[in-house]
């Protein structure tokens, strides 16, 4: 069913979101334990669409508007949509995002994690834990009834009371039967996006993106791979959530698989 443009989820629907999230979930808690200097972002990718094939589900962003890949790698001050490439090969004290979805009988799951290669800088460890923190913090807010901005403005007050910066160009928005759905969901209070009232039943990616500088990004000449402006440190990181009547259920919850 749908509420205006936001589809509200049966419960066989959201049975297949859960699913599509375990094994997303299970991917990225592999990819974590195997990421280290020496290997490529493309090593990681084939074990994404070796795991895909194995589980016997679709890789949701190989294809997608042509991008060429299973999952998005983006080191360092890349923030977002990075390509994997056997050129790119992984070194100590690297900042990577991995971001994965799956499609499951026709149902997505979405998440993305920051691995740190030690050793770190202070600076990025810090950035890894709050950027983590944020995305908690904002779950936290999700339950039926809530603005949904309430996500967005627990996530922006965080980040920013630890002098980071979130990023405007890009945001979280509705999972399901399609990777990118309504609503958009900011991680950071606004006008220019509508603000309705969650229901239970929503699916929703919840994905803050943030920078040790400024919030600025811009696009490489590959049309995909996002960096900040001023070359600083980015991470992300990313859950599909469920709204419930009493809050929330993490569909992608590492710590469960």
């Amino acid at each position: 069913m749908t509420l205006g443009t936001i589809e509200v989820k049966s419960s066989r629907e959201i049975e297949k979101m859960r699913e599509a999230g375990r094994i997303v979930a299970t991917v990225l808690k592999e990819i974590m334990a195997l990421a280290q200097p020496g290997l490529t972002t493309s090593d990681l990718d084939a074990h994404a669409e070796r795991r895909c094939a194995d589980f016997g589900v679709i890789p949701a962003f190989k294809g997608y508007y042509g991008f060429p890949a299973c999952i998005c790698t983006s080191i360092n001050h890349e923030v977002v949509h990075g390509i994997p490439s056997p050129r790119k090969k992984l070194k100590a004290g690297d900042v990577i995002k991995v971001d994965f979805g799956a499609i499951h009988e026709g149902w997505h799951g979405d998440s993305c994690v920051t691995i740190g290669l030690e050793p770190l800088t202070n600076d990025a460890r810090r950035l890894i834990e709050i950027t983590e923190a944020a995305l908690l913090k904002g779950i936290a807010r999700i339950k039926h009834g809530v603005p949904l901005q309430d996500i967005s403005g627990a996530i922006q007050d965080y980040v920013e009371a630890n002098n980071f910066s979130v990023v405007r160009q890009y945001v979280g928005h509705g999972v399901g039967r399609n990777l990118h759905e309504e609503p958009q969901v900011p991680n950071f209070r606004t006008r220019e996006i509508p603000n309705p009232r969650l229901k239970a039943g929503m699916t929703l990616a919840i994905e803050p993106m943030v920078n040790v500088g400024h919030y600025a990004t811009r696009v490489l000449a590959d049309r995909w791979t996002v960096v900040t402006i001023d070359n600083s440190l980015s991470a992300q990181f990313e859950h599909t959530v469920l709204v419930t009547q009493d809050g929330y259920e993490i569909l992608t919850d590492r710590s469960k698989v």
